[in-house]
């Protein structure tokens, strides 16, 4: 198949399109990289493109690169209909961004989200979308079902929710639309730096251990976070983009349905790898815990969080070199 991704060289979008080049797709990528590295693709061959080109029968040993946003150019090329799949994880992800300018980044996540939705509509393209579990705000019910009340907190939060309710939308107005939306819950593992904006703990003190640095610990330790490893969410993507049924804008919770203390992960790294660590106050606004409830990504997508919290935690810290 042939296959488009939009963050491609982001954190996520990376190591979805390894896997997808690994199990023979054609792959084109669009990222203005405002959050991509070339460097997470080092190993791949990359041919920088540009939107409009078609190609007949493309070799899969390479990967096609769009160096920029969302142009009218790409969007005639989506609607051409040249995509089996759309993965739509590009976005501004930064909450403090979003919160410091709520326009730009509605520009960004929330109005160029419906023109792709609205390109692959004309050509009849499923669109898989990268939404977040922000939208519910900090659930008071956990393990937290999609059924519960959305209640964004923040800009980007309500950008990820707006663009939920656009696809289901577009969904009942267009049968051609065909969108599926995944809600992703902390997420962490490999090409996921320390200082990026989708830095969780883990990342941030795997940067801190590497260059000898403190880690941080705000309050005391007790807020805890249903942490999902990157593999786990490529293959919800890949279990969302190429299942035999058409979507509706259903939204799936992501995750491993299990919670993991800022305070057990922090004396794994002080056991392990004598990092020093220091307190601070509690953020403001800061969601004390978090748990989903998977059963419907189960039930419907096949998805089972095959790589859990300590093995994923294993397998990112080599990743960083630390072992």
């Amino acid at each position: 198949m042939r296959v488009l991704v939009t963050g491609g060289m982001g954190f996520i979008g990376s190591n979805l399109v390894k896997r997808l080049h690994k199990e023979g797709h054609i792959v084109d990528i669009v990222d203005n990289m405002m959050n991509g590295h070339e460097e997470f693709l080092k190993d791949y061959e990359i041919r920088n493109s540009f939107p409009g080109l078609r190609y007949g029968n493309e070799s899969r040993e390479y990967i096609r690169f769009f160096e920029g946003d969302f142009a009218e150019d790409i969007l005639r090329t989506v609607a051409s209909g040249i995509y089996d799949v759309i993965f739509h994880l590009a976005a501004v992800p930064r909450v403090s961004f979003s919160v410091e300018y709520p326009a730009e980044t509605t520009d960004a996540n929330l109005n160029k989200t419906v023109k792709l939705f609205d390109a692959a509509r004309l050509s009849k393209t499923r669109v898989v979308f990268s939404s977040s579990s922000s939208v519910y705000g900090g659930a008071d019910v956990l393990p937290t079902q999609e059924s519960y009340p959305k209640s964004p907190k923040s800009p980007y939060a309500w950008q990820k929710s707006a663009c939920e309710d656009i696809a289901k939308l577009f969904c009942q107005l267009y049968d051609e639309s065909d969108i599926v939306c995944l809600r992703y819950f902390n997420v962490f593992g490999p090409n996921q730096y320390g200082d990026s904006p989708y830095s969780t703990a883990v990342s941030a003190w795997c940067n801190a251990v590497k260059n000898g640095l403190t880690c941080r610990s705000d309050g005391d330790g007790t807020q805890s976070r249903d942490l999902c490893y990157v593999d786990n969410v490529v293959e919800a993507n890949l279990l969302a983009a190429f299942k035999e049924r058409r979507f509706t804008g259903d939204c799936y919770n992501i995750a491993c349905s299990d919670s993991t203390t800022n305070a057990d992960i922090l004396t794994y790294f002080i056991d392990n790898f004598g990092a020093k660590v220091k307190h601070a106050p509690w953020r403001p606004g800061d969601v004390m815990h978090s748990k989903a409830n998977i059963t419907k990504a189960k039930k419907e997508l096949g998805y089972e969080p095959k790589v859990k919290f300590w093995e994923g935690l294993e397998r990112t810290v080599k990743w960083w070199g630390l072992k």
